[in-house]
């Protein structure tokens, strides 16, 4: 007698069908995990576009502002102070004919460089209060370090003389440089700009009268 062969197709079991879920899951879960990294590394690259365009737009403004240094209206030298972080000049930033007692500033607890300007008296003859009269923000989520000087400045025999020069009544060079990043602790990868703008009206003046 023949006999019957009888075929079952075995099911998945529930231990299976448990594992091939949480498979299905974890799949799920990085997919998701990529595509929010993906987002966030471009959002992160299109905000960072932003703020190195508008740092760029505001050195740019800068350059102007130190290349037009001339004395102030009181007869002052177009160099009050240099620093680091803090340079004093005196320049006509918004061509009204006046001439501006301008102070740049770098402010690292707050990642800011700001823009002081002070007006001279309209009285004769005319005198720069102390202190800033107005402040305009210039750049933002910049994080320069103590290593990392926003102003270098060079006297006239740049650059053969690479050292970076102390004396006010010598410098003919400055060096803008400023390190932009919108979240240093989650992006560490910083945009640098620099420059350099050379004081055209200092040719004439040799000496701090």
């Amino acid at each position: 007698m023949e006999k019957n062969k009888k075929y079952f197709k075995r099911g998945l079991t529930l231990i299976e069908t448990i594992v091939a879920i949480t498979l299905f899951l974890l799949g799920i879960q990085a997919s998701v995990l990529v595509f929010n990294k993906t987002v966030q590394n471009k959002r992160y690259s299109m905000e960072m576009g932003r703020a190195s365009f508008t740092v760029s737009r505001s050195i740019g403004d800068l350059t102007k502002y130190i290349r037009k240094a001339r004395q102030s209206d009181t007869g002052a030298y177009p160099i009050a102070s240099i620093g680091e972080n803090d340079f004093v000049f005196y320049s006509d930033y918004d061509n009204d004919g006046a001439t501006e007692r301008l102070h740049i500033y770098f402010l690292d607890d707050d990642d800011t460089v700001y823009m002081g300007v002070r007006n001279p008296s309209a009285g004769l003859p005319p005198i720069y209060e102390p202190g800033d009269e107005e402040t305009i923000v210039l750049a933002e989520h910049i994080v320069n370090t103590a290593s990392d000087p926003v102003f270098t400045y060079y006297n006239m025999n740049y650059p053969a003389d690479s050292n970076s020069e102390t004396d006010r009544s010598r410098v003919r060079l400055v060096k803008i440089f400023l390190k932009i990043n919108i979240d240093p602790n989650n992006a560490p990868e910083n945009i640098h700009q620099q420059t350099f703008v050379e004081l055209r009206n200092l040719n004439d003046y040799d000496r701090i009268h």
